[in-house]
């Protein structure tokens, strides 16, 4: 089967890097002072078995992080950054070892833990004792980055029809899938070579690698050694088995035929470096998985964009090669022991051509026509594919910067526990840091992301049904929940999202639950309302869309007040809406009230966007320096959004006599909106603790009066510390789809957890 042309051909190139990917990684957990945590499985991560994104694996000191396939390789990499934040966030004091061969083990090793499962699923430890038994406990603690990589079915139905194959697409498919798997085991060592980063073992490991030279009293490592974990002393059979390789049912048969000859329990048993894996309904083959990555210690995941990258290109690198007549035993052996070479001493070694030759150049010049043999298969544009190229010739010609030598060198200059433990330890204060993004799905709004990390959390399956509209599906036990823009959910009926999104009958039904409201005009006609001028002359006014949100086309004229800032705010609302209000101005500060259920879980202070001056920066430049600030952004992506300088803010500075090129004193506060959405830039302070409790029972009893469940209800207070009454508050809005992220992560004050407290109102 030949590809290359086809691969290479421009009307295929658009689906090259299109397929399915998934991320399977293991870590072990140690305590603070570097040691194996003999604690079991994190409780908060639920149920081992039923959470799709956290389990165990051999050890119950060894988490597995899981990722569902997805779209692309940057969505597979940030989902399993969030969910390593996750599970590094709800730790305690334990860390993860960021290292594939284990930390100090006990010397006994039968005093590492098994995972434990219920009597149910009893199989599943006795297949632990069994790998035990066979292995030892100590080498079944080694841990890794499994990938998963699936073609595009796009690009495999236009290689399937260049090729005028007589098979079956399905035939096709396995065939075409099986010869990627040959050429990537064959060539395997130049991966290893490129991504291998265990150099080292703790001397607790020495008695399964007797072999491997000990450097200091507690570091055993050779002086060039790539990997230990794909060594001969690695995670591997105790055997290297032959298996048929020509196609997939014989491949699958040589396979059953060790489990029935009993040198296999399972075949999943069979440690292959790179092997396929099927749908277990159909049998066909799905994607391929590559399982030989050693966790990168120098990163927080355990593994770089650039590794993925490549993997990828080394997959239809390996689809485009030619290959040689048989992949039989000797071949087997052949790949087999260059991997063993490589593991101990990179291009330093015995590594041969697949034919078991000599290459007429170095090993190191192999690898290097590889990598600029990729490019082929890089679409025109690809800007990080084509920097993963130039990444790894440049690690090439200057090894003492790759992250292979950088753990080396600190293993070196540390000791093998020590060194890790540090990265461990700035790893954890990494993910603490991310503690609102899921990465990977960053276009997301920041309320949705909080959302989905809950999920995870808890181990909840969620489908994004539409990413643009923020439409989630979530699973578990057999319940489902659809959630748009995280608070919009079935527990609302959709008249009550109605009577919210309007103004005007929010008005009309909570005065009739004698509920205090402002009084107003209402206007279908923009002529009409600038003519009733003369009844807001002078008075401070609020002009806002009946059915808005977000803050969008809302002025408030408090000062100054003239006809034409009255006009432009009249065009301003009726460009968001065909209907508008006109209300005056209530004096007090504005509180966002977060109801769930009718009870109230936050409460916000917003502050108008504003800045502060240093005496010598102008307010267009205030902005741009406060707009910096990382928690600041654009799309509802952060917990806070960047001012701009835009029609609404210049009209609020005019009224105060003030533009945009006007320098505050050091420490005076200019407020550019009256309005203090924080969608429009504003500050948001937390008051949950603070507010008299009487606001609260307003807040429940409006909630009750439209029938919502999930709102945000704004309240203007001029004094939150006296009890409520009728003269002394107005609620000016009630929202059907408010922000939990305001709430969560506050500009000052505490999270209140409402992603939390949602996911458990949903009944999950």
């Amino acid at each position: 089967m030949q590809f290359r042309d086809a691969l290479t051909d421009p009307s295929n190139r658009a689906w090259l890097l299109q397929g399915k990917f998934g991320l399977e990684k293991e870590h072990i957990r140690i305590d603070s002072s570097g040691k194996l945590a003999l604690s079991p499985h994190p409780a908060v991560f639920g149920d081992k078995l039923a959470n799709p994104y956290v389990t165990v694996d051999f050890s119950e000191s060894q988490l597995e992080m899981i990722t569902p396939p997805v779209g692309s390789m940057h969505q597979a990499l940030g989902f399993l950054e969030t969910i390593h934040d996750i599970v590094a966030e709800n730790m305690g004091d334990e860390l993860l070892w960021p290292q594939s061969m284990p930390p100090a083990l006990p010397e006994d090793g039968s005093q590492i833990p098994l995972a434990q499962f219920s009597s149910e699923h009893r199989a599943l430890t006795e297949y632990r004792r069994f790998l035990a038994q066979t292995y030892g406990r100590k080498k079944q603690m080694i841990s890794g980055v499994h990938v998963n990589i699936s073609l595009s079915e796009t690009l495999i139905e236009k290689l399937f029809i260049s090729s005028n194959s007589e098979l079956s697409l399905d035939t096709f498919r396995s065939q075409l899938y099986m010869k990627a798997l040959r050429n990537m085991l064959r060539h395997r060592w130049m991966i290893l070579a490129l991504l291998g980063n265990s150099p080292a073992a703790d001397k607790s490991y020495r008695t399964m690698c007797p072999d491997l030279p000990q450097v200091t009293p507690n570091t055993c490592c050779g002086r060039n050694t790539v990997s230990v974990r794909a060594s001969i002393c690695g995670y591997k059979n105790n055997e290297d088995f032959v298996l048929d390789y020509s196609d997939w049912p014989s491949l699958h048969r040589s396979v059953r035929d060790l489990v029935d000859a009993g040198k296999l329990v399972h075949e999943k048993e069979l440690y292959s470096p790179i092997r396929l894996k099927t749908n277990l309904q159909t049998g066909d083959i799905t994607h391929l998985e590559v399982r030989m990555l050693d966790l990168d210690p120098t990163t927080k995941v355990g593994i770089r964009p650039e590794s993925l990258h490549l993997l990828h290109l080394y997959m239809l690198w390996a689809i485009a090669q030619d290959e040689p007549s048989t992949f039989g035993p000797e071949q087997q052996k052949t790949a087999t022991q260059n991997q063993y070479h490589c593991a101990c001493c990179g291009f330093d070694s015995k590594i041969v051509d697949v034919d078991g030759s000599a290459f007429s150049h170095s090993p190191k010049q192999e690898v290097s026509n590889f990598l600029s043999s990729l490019n082929s298969f890089i679409p025109a544009g690809n800007e990080s594919y084509s920097a993963t190229v130039l990444h790894y010739q440049n690690q090439l010609d200057s090894p003492e910067s790759s992250p292979l030598e950088l753990s080396r060198q600190g293993i070196h200059s540390e000791g093998f526990i020590q060194y890790n433990l540090k990265q461990a330890k700035t790893n954890q204060q990494l993910s603490k840091q991310q503690t609102f993004r899921f990465n990977g799905l960053e276009g997301l709004e920041l309320s949705t992301q909080l959302m989905l990390r809950e999920a995870v959390l808890r181990g909840i399956k969620f489908t994004l049904l539409d990413c643009d509209d923020n439409f989630v599906q979530f699973d578990k036990n057999g319940h489902t929940e659809y959630v748009q823009q995280a608070t919009k959910t079935s527990k609302d009926n959709y008249a009550t999202i109605l009577m919210m999104e309007n103004k005007l009958v929010t008005k009309k039904v909570l005065q009739a639950a004698k509920l205090t409201v402002p009084l107003g005009g209402h206007y279908t006609d923009a002529s009409q309302a600038k003519s009733d001028y003369f009844r807001y002359e002078s008075k401070p006014t609020v002009v806002k869309p009946k059915s808005t949100n977000f803050g969008l086309g809302i002025s408030i004229l408090k000062e100054n007040l003239n006809q034409q800032h009255y006009e432009q705010a009249i065009d301003m609302a009726f460009a968001e809406d065909k209907s508008v209000l006109v209300e005056p101005f209530v004096e007090g500060r504005e509180f966002r009230f977060f109801l769930i259920n009718g009870a109230v879980e936050g409460i916000l202070h917003r502050v108008p966007a504003n800045v502060t001056g240093n005496g010598s920066l102008t307010i267009t430049e205030l902005v741009a320096l406060k707009n910096q600030d990382p928690l600041r952004g654009k799309g509802y992506v952060t917990p806070l959004e960047k001012i701009e300088l835009g029609q609404a803010e210049r009209l609020f500075l005019e009224t105060q006599k003030l533009t945009v090129d006007h320098i505050p004193s050091e420490g005076e506060t200019i407020y550019l909106r009256e309005n203090s959405n924080i969608s429009t830039g504003g500050d948001s302070i937390d008051f949950t603790d603070e507010i008299h409790p009487s606001y609260k029972r307003i807040a429940s009893l409006a909630a009750k009066a439209l029938d919502v469940e999930i709102t945000g209800l704004d309240m203007i207070i001029p004094d939150i510390d006296i009890p409520a009454s009728a003269e002394n508050y107005s609620i000016i809005e009630m929202n059907f789809n408010p922000a939990i992220h305001i709430h969560c992560f506050p500009y000052r004050g505490k999270n209140r957890h409402l992603n939390s407290k949602l996911m458990s109102f949903l009944g999950f």
